[in-house]
C-alpha cells in the first residue's frame, strides 16, 4: 500500500487531481539533491477508486537511484500553464518523518524552480504482506521432532494421482511392512472418485495403479513417492489417464529411442491469487530486468525454487536447470533428457514436488498459461524432442521431415497441448511476448516467436533435436509426448489420432 499525500510547507494535502491524466509511459525526471542527475520515473499500474460522482486515482511509481526527482507529467504541466499558473512537482519516496519532509523541502526549493510554487508528493512505501496459507504459520521446529522418531520396518508410501480436472494433483499415504524394490511390490488401492471430479457417488471407487515410484524427499528413505494410473470400477482408465495410451505409442517405436525434454515455467502466487512479490496494488517495474536476475529487487521467491531443485534431486527425478523467468515471480525448471514414457512420469512427479515445498512455505504454484493479463509474459511447457536418427550425423534432414509434418497438424496439436482443448492456450499464444500465433504455424533457426524452434547450434552441426514452444505450462505432459510420437513417427495426419 501507498499513503500519498501533498504537503508545501507544514501542510499535508490529499494527493487527489482530478480530471488529470497520467501517461503511463516511462517519464524523464531530474533528481534534485546535491546535484543534478538524469534518471527514469516508471509507470507500474493504477488503481481507481470511486468517490461519489469522481474517480480517484492512485498511481504507483518505481524510482531508480534515489528517493527524491523532480519532474513534469505533460498533460497536467500543460493544463495549468493554459491557466496561467506554473508550478513544480516533486516526488519523494520515504517514511513519514517531519525531519526528513522539511530536509527534502529546503533541498528541492533550493535547488529547482526556487522562483515557483512548490508542491511535494509523498509517497510512503510500505512492506506487502504476502498471503498465505495458515498451515505456514504452523511451527516446523514442532513438526520435526516428529518426523525424526525411528519407524522400524514400515514404509510410508504417499501414492499420487491426476485428478478429473487434467491438472490437479491428488495425493494419499499407505503403510507398507517392508521397503518396495520396485513397482511390482506396490500393491493397488482405491479411493472416493466421487470426490475427485471422476466418478459419481453411487459409484465411486476408482482403482489406484502403481506405475512409477521414486524417493520421497519430505519423509525421506526408505519412504517411497508413487505415481498411479487411475483405473474405473471396470478397470478401464479415466478420462484423464491419458498414461496408459501414451505408454502403448510410447513402446511403438521404442526402437527409435525418442528423446524429450520440458521446460515447465510456472507462477509463484500468495493463497489470494496475487503474484509473490508483486505490490499488493500495483505492478512491478516492466520486464527486462528478471529473466535469470539476480538480487532482491529481481529474482522473488528464490527459496522456493531452490528447495524443489534439491528435492527432485533427491527424489530421483531427471531435473536439469533451473532459472528465474521473464516476468517476476515466474520461474522455469527443466525436466530431461527422458526417454519414452518418462517424461510424463517425471515431469509430473517434478509437478507433485513443486506443489508441497509450496505448501510448506505458504504459497501457491500456479501453471495457469496466462496469469496475468496484458504485457506480462505468459507461462507454457517448451518441450524438446529428439529420436536417434536426428541425433547421428545428417540428423538435420530427419528433424526438418517432422517439422513438415508437424505444420500439416497443427490444429490436432493445439488441442493436445492444453487440458482445455486450445482454449487455454488462446490467452498466451498471440503472436506476442516470446510466442507465436495460435491460428498459423511456423519453424525458424533461433526464432523464439515461432512454433517450432531449431536451435542456432543444431542449424550449424545439422543434427540434434528441435523445440516445440506450443505446450502451454499446464498441459499433460503424456498427451504432448505422445502427439508428437504420432505425427513424426507414426506418421498420422488429420485431426484425429489414430486407434491402435
Amino acid at each position: 500500500m501507498c499513503n500519498r499525500g501533498v504537503f508545501s510547507g507544514s501542510r499535508l494535502f490529499p494527493c487527489v487531481f482530478h480530471g488529470v491524466r497520467w501517461q503511463s509511459a516511462a517519464l524523464n525526471v531530474i533528481l534534485s539533491v546535491n546535484m543534478m542527475v538524469q534518471s527514469r520515473l516508471f509507470f507500474c499500474g493504477q488503481s481507481r477508486k470511486k468517490i461519489g460522482k469522481r474517480w480517484k486515482c492512485a498511481f504507483f511509481f518505481k524510482i531508480k537511484k534515489h528517493p527524491l526527482c523532480v519532474f513534469h507529467p505533460p498533460s497536467f504541466w500543460k493544463k495549468k500553464q493554459n491557466n496561467g499558473t506554473a508550478f513544480c512537482v516533486c516526488v519523494c519516496f520515504a517514511p513519514p518523518n517531519p525531519v526528513m519532509q522539511h530536509v527534502i523541502q529546503s533541498a528541492a526549493q533550493s535547488h529547482t524552480c526556487s522562483h515557483l510554487p512548490l508542491f511535494i508528493l509523498r509517497c510512503i512505501i510500505v512492506a506487502n504482506k504476502m498471503a498465505t496459507s495458515a498451515s505456514a504459520s504452523l511451527s516446523k521446529a514442532v513438526k520435526q521432532q516428529y518426523m525424526e522418531l525411528p519407524q522400524g520396518d514400515k514404509v510410508q508410501a504417499m501414492y499420487i494421482w491426476i485428478d478429473g480436472t487434467g491438472e490437479g494433483l491428488r495425493c494419499k499415504t499407505r503403510t507398507l511392512d517392508s521397503e518396495p524394490k520396485s513397482i511390482e511390490d506396490l500393491p493397488e488401492w482405491n479411493f472416493d472418485g466421487s470426490s475427485t471430479y471422476q466418478s459419481e457417488g453411487s459409484n465411486s471407487d476408482m482403482y489406484l495403479i502403481p506405475s512409477a515410484m521414486f524417493r520421497d524427499p519430505f519423509r525421506k528413505d526408505p519412504n517411497k513417492l508413487v505415481l498411479c494410473e487411475v483405473l474405473k470400477y471396470n478397470r478401464k482408465p479415466t478420462e484423464t489417464n491419458l498414461r496408459l495410451t501414451c505408454k502403448k505409442v510410447m513402446d511403438m517405436v521404442a526402437d527409435q529411442h525418442p528423446w524429450f525434454g520440458m521446460e515447465q515455467e510456472y507462477t509463484i502466487l500468495g493463497t489470494d491469487g496475487h503474484p509473490f512479490g508483486w505490490p499488493s496494488n500495483g505492478f512491478p517495474g516492466p520486464q527486462g530486468p528478471y529473466y535469470c536476475g539476480v538480487g532482491a529487487d529481481k529474482a522473488y521467491g528464490r527459496d522456493v525454487v531452490e528447495a524443489h531443485y534439491k528435492a527432485c534431486l533427491y527424489a530421483g527425478v531427471q531435473i536439469c536447470g533451473t532459472n528465474a523467468e521473464v516476468m517476476p515471480a515466474q520461474w522455469e525448471f527443466q525436466v530431461g533428457p527422458c526417454e519414452g514414457i518418462d517424461m510424463g512420469d517425471h515431469l509430473w512427479v517434478a509437478r507433485f514436488i513443486l506443489h508441497r515445498v509450496c505448501e510448506d512455505f505458504g504459497v501457491v504454484a500456479s501453471f495457469d498459461p496466462k496469469p496475468i493479463p496484458g504485457n506480462w509474459n505468459g507461462a507454457g511447457c517448451h518441450t524438446n524432442f529428439s529420436t536417434k536418427e536426428m541425433r547421428e550425423d545428417g540428423g538435420l534432414k530427419a528433424i526438418e521431415d517432422s517439422i513438415e509434418k508437424l505444420g500439416k497438424r497443427h490444429s490436432y496439436h493445439i488441442r493436445a497441448y492444453d487440458p482445455k482443448g486450445g482454449l487455454d492456450n488462446a490467452r498466451r499464444l498471440t503472436g506476442r511476448h516470446e510466442t507465436s500465433n495460435i491460428n498459423e504455424f511456423s519453424a525458424g533457426v533461433a526464432n523464439r516467436g515461432a512454433s517450432i524452434r531449431i536451435p542456432r547450434n543444431v542449424g550449424q552441426e545439422k543434427k540434434g533435436y528441435f523445440e516445440d514452444r506450443r505446450p502451454s505450462a499446464n498441459c499433460d505432459p503424456y498427451s504432448v509426448t505422445e502427439a508428437l510420437i504420432r505425427t513424426c513417427l507414426l506418421n498420422e495426419e488429420g485431426d484425429e489420432p489414430a486407434d491402435y
